[in-house]
């Protein structure tokens, strides 16, 4: 997107995470969606890259069948690197395909936001 494009009303998110072998490890994004979903008022689901369910494409097919059609991604990852330029964009692009109708915007990693920095500052300067 650029500063020229008309803003992006999504509809409903998807929390884009890595994975892990360990069930436990789910429990902080569990938290972050189901209290995202109370203060956005939208639809929120999990999806995972590997080792955990439910991967992208059931993630946004759940909210596709709930009629949502205008989906922000959002890739919880601290920064870039080969998932989140390589084998998100590929996901996404297999979804556009499945389901051309519906807008998807992929989101930046959290520290390419200037906010999320500063945020991420703040925390360590008063922890």
């Amino acid at each position: 997107m650029t500063d020229n494009d008309p803003p992006f009303a999504s509809d409903a998110i998807v929390l884009f995470c890595h994975g892990a072998r360990r069930p436990s490890w789910r429990e902080p994004f569990e938290r972050l969606r189901v209290e995202l979903a109370q203060c956005s008022g939208r639809p929120v689901e999990l999806a995972f890259l590997e080792l955990m369910e439910p991967d992208l494409l059931t993630a946004i097919e759940r909210l596709v069948d709930q009629g949502r059609s205008r989906l922000d991604i959002v890739p919880v990852f601290l920064a870039p690197g080969a998932h989140t330029r390589e084998d998100l964009p590929a996901l996404v692009d297999q979804a556009s395909q499945r389901w051309p109708g519906i807008g998807l915007r992929v989101r930046d990693t959290l520290t390419e936001d200037a906010d999320m920095r500063a945020a991420i500052i703040r925390w360590i300067l008063t922890s």
